[in-house]
C-alpha cells in the first residue's frame, strides 16, 4: 500500500506564502501552532501573540520531529541547515496556507456559525458525513482568526466534505472567516444572547452572525433557523447575495420542520419532514435543544448534497462533545454519582437547554437533582437579570440544590427560594470542595458555566474526590457516554 500523499511540501509552501527558504527540502504531514500538541512530521507555524513570539519555540518545535517550521525572523540558536520558511507575518503566512487549500480542494464546505449550537451541530455534521465519504472539520473550537485558518491548512488534499465553525466575540469578525473558506453551504443555527455585552441588541448579533453570508460561494445554501425572531432578516440577507435558503425548526413552515418527538433521559426519538418527506430517527443525545440541532443537521446534509435518510440513521450513535453535556457515572460509597458535564461554556440559551436535561434525568432512590453554576460571561448590563432569571427554570426542571460561583450568579442565589442554594463562593477553585462534600449516592449533578468561570474544575475535583484522601474513600470512573 502506498503512503498517504503529503499535506504539504516544501514548494507549496513556499508558492503559496512567498517565503524565503532555509535548510534543506520536506514534505508536511500536518500543520500546528502548538508544540505542547505537535505531532511529528507537522509543519510548525510560529504565530506571534501579545505576550509570546511563537518563534522562540521553532528550534523546541523542530526537535520534536516537526518537518519544518515558518517563522517571521530566525531564532538564536539555530544551525544554518535547519528546516525554515521565513515570512513577512506568519499569521499571514498561515491565512495563505489556508487559502491554497481551499483552492486546491474539492470538498463541499459547511460553514457554522450561530450563538448556541455551532459547536454540537458541527461535531454532529461530522459523524453523520464521515459515513458518506472523508470528511474533515475544525478540530474543538477552532474557529476564530487563528483556528479558521488553521482548520483549512490542515484541510486533506480529498475530502468530500469539510466542515468548519466560526465564531465571533464582536461585529466584524465572521465576515474575513467566511470569505476564507468561502463555504458552500452557509448554517446559522441559532441567535441568542451570548456575548451580549459587546453588542447594543440581539439583532446586532443576528446580523453579526449573518457575516457568514458574505463568503458563500455563487449558487449556495443558507441553512437558518426558522424559529428564530430574526428568521426573516436572516433570510432576506441571504437572498440579497442571491443565495437559496433552506429552513429548519419546529415551525410547520420550515423546509425541514418537526413532526413529533419523544424526549426521555437519554435523546429522543424524533419525526421530521425534510423537504415534504417524512423521516424517523433516534437521537442519543438528551435534551430538546438536540431535537432542534439535529433538525438543523438534516438541512444542512439535504443543502450539502448528501444522503439524509443516512444522515438520520447515523445520529444514533452521535456522541456528545468533551465537557457539552456527557453523562459521567462515577461509582460511590453505596452506590452512584451521575455528573452531567457541561462545563465547557454558556449562556441563557444554552443554560435552559442544560436544566431540561437534568429535570429529565431521573436520580436514583433518595438522590437529588444538583446545579453547579458559574458566571455566563460578557453580558453586558443585562448580566444581573438574566442570572437572576435562571431561577425560574431551575426550579420548573426539579433542581433541589443549587451551588453557584463568581460575582453574577449572587443575583441567581438571591432570586432563590430559601434553602435551595447549597453554597456560593468567589471561583470554582472555592466551590469544588464544598460540592464534593455535599453530594450523595444517587445525585444527578448538572456543572456548567462560561468557558471563563472554568467549571471544569468542579468536574475534575467530583471523578477525583476520594481518590485524592476524601472521605468518601476510593472511587473511579464507570462509564461516560
Amino acid at each position: 500500500m502506498s503512503a498517504a500523499p503529503a499535506l504539504w511540501t516544501a514548494a507549496e509552501v513556499l508558492a503559496a506564502t512567498g517565503g524565503r527558504a532555509q535548510g534543506a527540502a520536506w514534505q508536511a504531514s500536518g500543520v500546528s501552532i502548538d508544540t505542547r500538541t505537535l505531532v511529528a512530521g507537522d509543519l510548525f507555524v510560529a504565530l506571534r501573540g501579545p505576550n509570546f513570539d511563537g518563534a522562540d519555540y521553532a528550534g523546541r518545535a523542530l526537535a520534536q520531529g516537526a518537518a519544518a517550521a515558518l517563522v517571521e525572523r530566525v531564532p538564536d540558536g539555530l544551525a544554518d541547515e535547519a528546516r525554515l520558511v521565513v515570512v513577512a507575518d506568519t499569521l499571514d503566512g498561515l491565512r495563505a496556507l489556508a487559502r491554497a487549500a481551499r483552492e486546491r480542494t474539492h470538498a463541499r464546505v459547511i460553514g457554522i456559525t450561530g450563538s448556541v449550537g455551532k459547536t454540537g451541530v458541527k461535531e454532529a455534521l461530522r459523524h453523520v458525513l464521515t459515513e458518506q465519504g472523508p470528511t474533515s472539520a475544525s478540530a474543538g473550537n477552532l474557529n476564530n482568526h487563528w483556528g479558521l485558518p488553521l482548520s483549512l491548512a490542515r484541510l486533506p488534499r480529498s475530502p468530500a466534505f469539510a466542515v468548519l465553525e466560526m465564531g465571533m466575540n464582536h461585529a466584524g469578525e465572521i465576515e474575513p472567516l467566511s470569505l476564507l473558506a468561502r463555504p458552500h453551504v452557509a448554517v446559522i443555527t441559532a441567535i441568542a444572547p451570548a456575548h451580549r455585552g459587546n453588542f447594543p441588541s440581539l439583532a446586532a448579533i443576528a446580523d453579526a452572525k449573518a457575516e457568514i453570508l458574505v463568503g458563500v460561494e455563487a449558487g449556495g445554501i443558507a441553512v437558518l433557523n426558522h424559529d428564530t425572531p430574526f428568521y426573516d432578516r436572516l433570510a432576506v440577507a441571504a437572498r440579497e447575495r442571491r443565495l437559496d435558503v433552506l429552513s429548519f425548526g419546529r415551525n410547520a413552515s420550515a423546509d425541514v420542520h418537526l413532526v413529533s418527538a419523544v424526549a426521555d433521559a437519554a435523546g429522543s426519538t424524533v419525526r421530521a419532514s425534510v423537504a415534504g418527506r417524512d423521516v424517523a430517527y433516534r437521537i442519543n443525545l438528551p435534551g430538546r435543544h438536540w431535537i432542534d440541532n439535529s433538525l438543523c443537521v438534516l438541512a444542512a446534509v439535504r443543502a450539502a448534497g448528501a444522503d439524509v435518510s443516512a444522515a438520520a440513521k447515523a445520529l444514533a450513535s452521535a456522541a456528545p462533545v468533551t465537557g457539552r453535556g456527557g453523562r459521567i457515572e462515577l461509582d460511590w460509597p453505596d452506590g452512584r454519582l451521575i455528573v452531567i458535564d457541561d462545563s465547557y461554556n454558556a449562556s441563557p440559551a444554552s443554560m435552559a437547554a442544560a436544566f431540561d436535561v437534568l429535570g429529565r434525568t431521573v436520580p436514583e432512590a433518595g438522590g437529588r437533582r444538583i446545579a453547579v453554576l458559574g458566571d455566563m460571561l460578557e453580558l453586558g448590563e443585562e448580566s444581573g437579570h438574566l442570572h437572576a432569571a435562571l431561577a425560574d427554570p431551575l426550579l420548573e426542571n426539579h433542581a433541589d440544590l443549587v451551588f453557584a460561583c463568581g460575582v453574577a450568579m449572587e443575583h441567581l442565589v438571591a432570586a432563590l427560594p430559601a434553602g435551595r442554594c447549597g453554597a456560593h463562593a468567589p471561583d470554582s477553585a472555592a466551590l469544588s470542595p464544598l460540592v464534593c462534600a455535599a453530594v450523595k449516592p444517587g445525585d444527578v449533578v448538572l456543572v456548567k458555566g462560561s468557558a471563563g468561570s472554568r467549571m471544569g474544575a468542579v468536574v475534575k475535583a467530583l471523578r477525583g474526590y476520594g481518590s485524592e484522601g476524601g472521605e468518601h474513600g476510593s472511587k473511579r470512573d464507570r462509564s461516560e457516554v
